[in-house]
């Protein structure tokens, strides 16, 4: 489509060659609908569709929604009011909501331009916030008497100044009368997009350390404008990623603190807003006033939020023009001097020379430590029990203050990918352009730190690494493979695997001692890797954390046994087959009622033909579902014959007060596991431990509170960062 539109001066190239004809109206009056339907590309033509073909067609008319929305008092909204501009021969229906207590004030400064202001109006009520809001116009005594025009629109708030303030005091006097909690500063030369708003005030309701949140900037052609933006030490600012026509790379989509956010669309706590007395008006008419409230925002003790899920389209330059030599423009030369001397030595403090240090400089990190962490993939919770480890020290260098940088091996954008940026981590999957040699090389000068996990993955990177950059290695090994992988050759009496084994086991050796730490989850498996590389600088780290939990666990009736596990990985599939055709047999011959949940992603065919006689075979299930299972389940069964490292089902059964029964395998590695759960070696055994926990209630109250009270004291999250961070410092080497 956009290969033929080639418009030639003095014609429309939209209307010469009929593309506007395939598009419902619905779509050619609305880029930011369009955009939604079709993504940025569509975005870049719908805006040129506008451009072109909606102020020639006089007569066109948008309808607004035809829904009354109500107030929260459930009273309708008021009627639609329908605008027409002569000048454009535009028309459309306008209406707005009244609620008696707004949590959201969207203050809308303008300065004349009746049709910039209708369209970013039109955008409101089309995306409008889920929660109880207030939309305010502060016209600017701007002469234009189209503007009186919105007096008429219901639900609308118009401030009609007198006189001219200038656009800073014009906004504080707006901010006056607001009744919301939040601000939404919104400039009229915007559109909001869908879930603008609310992704604004969810930032500020769910981090009450963040005192100012703003948008994703986009230029009229879908262009990145700017995802928040740095402040170098001479008060120069640069809107990060402008002019980037992947405005949805990973590099963007992650939130994080930033030096300021342009006051285009910024949110904050009216209360703050007031307490800071406002934009300062020293920076009259405009410009840096938006920074140097930024800076004063974190002054107070807050955090400045860029976030993400908020995108506005923003036609730069309709407000005050492009030409920095005249009008309101003249005024950012004159007010960066201002901020210059205002901030001089917080800048030399905490700001970089232009240019340089980027990484560090786009999410304000001058004095926090910085760490790269590669694996195979990015972590999928619902997948395997890694995967919740690799969260685990996630979480808690992120809660420490580091700033992380994920780089997936295999370089895919997962489902999961979404829920790791929002823990403040930047993702480097396919849509980073470079390589990882070159983005080292760029960046490598910034990391304290680069943490890499699992063996195959170190022995693609790791010469990559210590070329490219001084920072620490830590090695994380989730578990000793080679040890694994000879369990399960001893187990099947395989001469393949044990050939496997040792090859892994080479590799592994060799990975160890060019590492300044090597991190493991068991102290058996860290005084093995000293005993077979005494150079490698091993260290036992908490292999998984859980909220401590004391409270006691009513005892569960039924005879349900549980076993979890990711079916992608071979010592489940063998424990699954192992308890449903050894084990079972066992315990249905004495509880004829006993039946068992096999709950995991990835299950082979070997699990899956076990879903007979009593047997169900779950599949993938979200956490929700898995708790429900947990607390539906009376005992839990772990029976793995061979494997390595710490398993994560077994603390998470202890973790909900699940009683357990496993083998010395499944135990492995977890300090004071005996006094907690039942371990046996032979389905005979393993099958007479199963029946005491659903016979005896009494054992069941006692196992229960043992394996919460294990939990609560030894992996809370507190515990887990401070022997994780004690064993990244450098004081360990």
């Amino acid at each position: 489509m956009t290969s033929s539109f080639r418009p030639g001066p003095g014609f429309s190239g939209i209307r010469d060659d009929g593309l506007y004809k395939r598009l419902p109206s619905r779509l050619l009056s609305n880029p930011a609908r369009l955009m939604v339907k079709t993504g940025h590309r569509g975005l870049r033509f719908a805006l040129r569709v506008c451009r072109e073909f909606v102020p020639a067609r006089t007569g066109f008319r948008r309808e607004g929604g035809k829904a009354a929305r109500e107030n929260s008092q459930g009273v309708p909204a008021c009627e639609t009011k329908n605008l027409a501009f002569e000048k454009t021969g535009f028309q459309i229906s306008l209406r707005f909501p009244r609620y008696a207590n707004p949590l959201l004030s969207i203050v809308i400064p303008s300065y004349g331009q009746a049709p910039v202001t209708l369209r970013c109006l039109r955008s409101v009520m089309q995306n409008p916030p889920a929660c109880a809001y207030e939309v305010i116009v502060a016209e600017d005594a701007s002469g234009d008497p189209d503007m009186a025009r919105f007096r008429e629109v219901p639900g609308l708030l118009l401030l009609e100044r007198p006189k001219n303030l200038g656009f800073l005091r014009n906004c504080n006097e707006a901010a006056r009368v607001a009744s919301g909690k939040y601000l939404h500063f919104l400039n009229n030369d915007t559109e909001v997009l869908p879930g603008a708003f609310d992704a604004l005030v969810r930032r500020l309701e769910s981090d009450p350390a963040t005192g100012l949140t703003g948008s994703k900037l986009l230029f009229a052609d879908g262009k990145l404008q700017e995802a928040g933006g740095i402040v170098w030490n001479d008060a120069a600012g640069m809107n990060f990623g402008r002019n980037d026509s992947e405005p949805d790379r990973a590099a963007y989509n992650w939130p994080r603190d930033a030096d300021y956010i342009s006051g285009a669309s910024i949110a904050i706590p009216r209360t703050l807003f007031y307490s800071l007395n406002g934009f300062d008006e020293i920076f009259a008419p405009a410009y840096y006033e938006d920074t140097d409230l930024a800076f004063r925002v974190r002054e107070a003790g807050y955090r400045v939020v860029y976030e993400p899920a908020s995108v506005v389209i923003h036609y730069e330059g309709l407000s005050h023009g492009t030409d920095e030599g005249q009008g309101v423009k003249a005024c950012q030369a004159r007010n960066r001097s201002i901020m210059l001397s205002r901030w001089k030595t917080v800048l030399e403090a905490d700001h970089f020379k232009p240019g340089t240090h980027g990484l560090r400089a786009a999410a304000r990190a001058r004095h926090r430590p910085v760490i790269l962490i590669i694996d195979h993939y990015v972590p999928e919770p619902d997948r395997d029990a890694g995967s919740r480890a690799t969260l685990c020290v996630i979480q808690a260098l992120a809660e420490a203050g580091w700033l992380i940088k994920f780089w997936p091996m295999d370089r895919k954008r997962k489902t999961w990918s979404h829920d790791l940026e929002q823990t403040g981590v930047e993702i480097l999957d396919h849509t980073c352009p470079q390589s990882f040699s070159a983005w080292l090389e760029e960046n490598g000068k910034d990391l304290d730190h680069v943490m890499i996990m699992r063996p195959v993955v170190a022995q693609e990177f790791l010469p990559v690494v210590i070329a490219g950059t001084d920072a620490r290695r830590s090695y994380y090994g989730h578990d000793i493979h080679f040890l694994r992988i000879m369990r399960e050759a001893d187990l099947k009496e395989s001469r393949a695997l044990r050939d496997e084994a040792l090859s892994m086991r080479d590799l592994e050796m060799s990975l160890w001692p060019q590492f300044d730490v090597v991190l493991y989850l068991s102290d058996y498996e860290t005084e093995l890797v000293r005993e077979l590389v005494p150079a490698a600088h091993a260290r036992t780290v908490l292999p998984f954390c859980f909220t401590p939990d004391r409270s006691p666990r009513s005892v569960t009736d039924g005879a349900t046994i549980l076993f979890v596990g990711g079916f992608a990985h071979p010592p489940n599939i063998d424990a699954a087959v192992w308890l449903k055709n050894e084990i079972m047999p066992l315990v249905m011959a004495r509880v004829p009622e006993a039946r068992l949940i096999l709950a995991g992603s990835n299950p082979a065919p070997a699990v899956r033909v076990l879903a007979y006689d009593r047997t169900t075979i779950t599949g993938s299930i979200s956490d929700g579902e898995l708790a429900r299972l947990y607390a539906s389940a009376r005992v839990a069964a772990v029976p793995l014959r061979f494997g390595a490292g710490v398993k994560n089902k077994v603390l998470e059964a202890l973790d909900h007060g699940l009683p357990l029964v496993t083998t010395p395998v499944g135990a492995e590695g977890i300090p004071g596991i005996g006094a907690t759960c039942s371990i046996a070696e032979d389905a005979a055994a393993f099958a007479e431990l199963l029946i005491r926990l659903l016979e005896d209630d009494g054992l069941w109250r006692q196992r229960s509170d043992q394996g919460k009270c294990l939990i609560s004291e030894e992996f809370s999250p507190g515990r887990f960062s401070e022997i994780l961070l004690h064993a990244l410092s450098r004081q360990q080497s």
